[in-house]
């Protein structure tokens, strides 16, 4: 007799012990464990019997029994449930408290995520999966989609003037996979700017690196504090969060230090489409690309969901990276990586671009018109590009003290101090890209209104 597993409710069940009272047992622990919640209905007793092939009877006699014990309750028309107000054996854990809701949400690194192009990119969508071959259902190339890697070869020699060729192109779940599997491959200690991203260092240090604190001053990285670096990671273009550029010297001596001690230097390009007052700079890859993995996403352009990112390889490391991707995690999902593809060869990446940089500038004007005419003695710093910029406030204010002030008061403004434990002064780090102009000026009027002290 061939077996039909094709039910109206599934249920399973542990089948060990005597066929007579193990559907019973099961059931009892089952409910007392919380696997089966208050009220949740259970299968007929002609589903669950065919489920677990045994006989409509053993089942029928297991509900009668604990619906007698308390455990179900049975009514015709409803059928049998879990009964509701029992004690638990071992009570579900408390759920984690969820994020406070902020008045002003102006932490940085956020993009306008109202502003993704839900149009284009589900046409970019429904286009890749039409033409997508079957073959590519399976699982993917460790390295990428062909067709992103050279789509993203292009777009990025066309924008950044980064060399690369198809081959050189890994695509990862976002800037953090990038970074993680060159702190894997390259082991040893590896420098973080500081102030930078704190999550760097966790981060580095759980691929099995030594992260090493390497200080940033007003023309960027200070390469003297590299020592005996394995690697460096740079945010050349705006630096994170200081938002200066890394000064053409720097660019050279970084290089030079590289090419002396066989390091390389990881590139963290994560905002370099958004510029407002200054002209593109080059990539520092462009520069040497035998010393720089260059590394990216679409996290500070479309949105940070779609754990979408790629990395930019010497050739030393292609190799050892495709092989790592394929031992990790099989590589990434095919299917957003052929709408960006197809996203990226219509041109609608950069109309997109086009209209978030129209979008961010009103924004940072908005919030710098308001700094100036609320806090003028605070002074804004790296303003020219990027998503947020640094309120340098006057010397000897406490930062962190002002951050809780305001927290108070549902504005959520990060201190400079949380990138640094010496920081070059006393800041907030203000992210504009995901609030409106309205919005922005209506924050800033309260935070002159907080007392810093």
């Amino acid at each position: 007799m061939t077996t039909n597993w094709s039910t109206l409710r599934e249920l399973l069940l542990p089948t060990a012990g005597p066929r007579g009272r193990r559907v019973e047992s099961a059931l009892r622990t089952a409910i007392r464990e919380g696997q089966l919640a208050p009220g949740v209905r259970l299968p007929s007793s002609r589903d669950l019997a065919s489920q677990l092939g045994v006989a409509r009877g053993t089942v029928t006699a297991a509900y009668t029994q604990l619906v007698a014990e308390g455990y179900l309750t049975s009514r015709r028309g409803s059928g049998t449930r879990v009964a509701t107000g029992l004690e638990r054996a071992a009570p579900r854990p408390e759920p984690a408290p969820a994020p406070p809701r902020w008045r002003f949400d102006l932490r940085p690194g956020l993009p306008a995520l109202s502003a993704f192009p839900r149009g284009e990119w589900l046409a970019a969508t429904r286009s890749a999966l039409a033409e997508l071959p079957d073959d590519s259902l399976g699982y993917p190339d460790p390295a990428g989609l062909a067709e992103l890697r050279a789509e993203l070869a292009g777009y990025l020699g066309r924008v950044r003037a980064v060399t690369a060729t198809a081959e050189d192109v890994v695509v990862t779940h976002g800037a953090a996979e990038g970074l993680s599997l060159l702190a894997a491959l390259l082991g040893g200690r590896i420098g973080l700017e500081v102030p930078g991203h704190p999550d760097q260092f966790p981060l580095v240090a759980a691929a099995g690196a030594t992260p090493v604190p390497v200080p940033v001053d007003e023309h960027g990285v200070v390469v003297d504090g590299l020592g005996d670096c394995r690697a460096v990671v740079v945010t050349a273009a705006h630096q994170f969060p200081l938002g200066v550029a890394l000064h053409p010297a720097r660019r050279h001596a970084l290089l030079a230090w590289a090419r002396e001690y066989d390091g390389v230097v990881v590139e963290d390009d994560y905002d370099a489409e958004h510029r407002y007052d200054r002209p593109a700079l080059r990539a520092m890859q462009a520069m040497d690309p035998t010393r720089v993995a260059y590394v990216g996403s679409v996290s500070k352009t479309l949105a940070p969901a779609l754990r979408l990112g790629w990395l930019v390889l010497p050739p030393a490391l292609r190799t050892a990276a495709v092989r790592h991707k394929r031992l990790t995690d099989l590589g990434c999902s095919p299917l957003p990586q052929a709408a960006f593809a197809r996203l990226l060869a219509s041109g609608g990446y950069d109309r997109h671009l086009r209209r978030t940089r129209a979008i961010y500038r009103a924004r940072r004007d908005a919030l710098l018109t308001a700094l100036a005419e609320h806090l003028p003695a605070w002074r804004a710093v790296g303003v020219a590009a990027g998503l947020h910029v640094v309120l340098r406030l006057p010397d000897g204010m406490d930062d962190a003290l002002l951050t809780g002030r305001l927290a108070e008061r549902g504005i959520n403004a990060v201190a400079l101090s949380a990138y640094a434990d010496d920081p070059p002064y006393p800041g907030l780090v203000l992210g504009y890209a995901a609030t409106t102009p309205d919005r922005l000026r209506a924050a800033v009027a309260e935070i002159a209104a907080t007392p810093p002290r």
